[in-house]
C-alpha cells in the first residue's frame, strides 16, 4: 500500500532530481531505500565489528596456533 505524502525540498535538489528522472516519486522512494539499505547494512558490521573485537584475543590466538601447526611464519 502507498501513502501520498508531501515534503519540501530546495529548487536546486528538484532541479537535479528532474534531470536524473522525471518520475520524482520513484527516484526517491529508489534513494530512500537505497540509504535506509545502506544504513542498515553499517549497523549490521557495527555490530559484527563489536563482536569480532569482543573476542579479538581468542581468535588471534586461534590463528597463531593454526599457523604454528602449518607452520607458516
Amino acid at each position: 500500500m502507498r501513502v501520498k505524502t508531501s515534503i519540501t525540498l530546495p529548487e536546486d535538489l528538484i532541479r537535479r532530481l528532474d534531470r536524473v528522472d522525471s518520475n520524482r516519486s520513484a527516484l526517491l522512494e529508489r534513494a530512500a531505500v537505497a540509504y535506509l539499505a545502506r544504513l542498515e547494512r553499517q549497523e549490521r558490521d557495527r555490530k559484527d565489528l563489536e563482536i569480532i573485537n569482543r573476542h579479538a584475543e581468542r581468535l588471534n590466538r586461534e590463528a597463531k596456533d593454526t599457523m604454528e601447526y602449518q607452520q607458516i611464519p
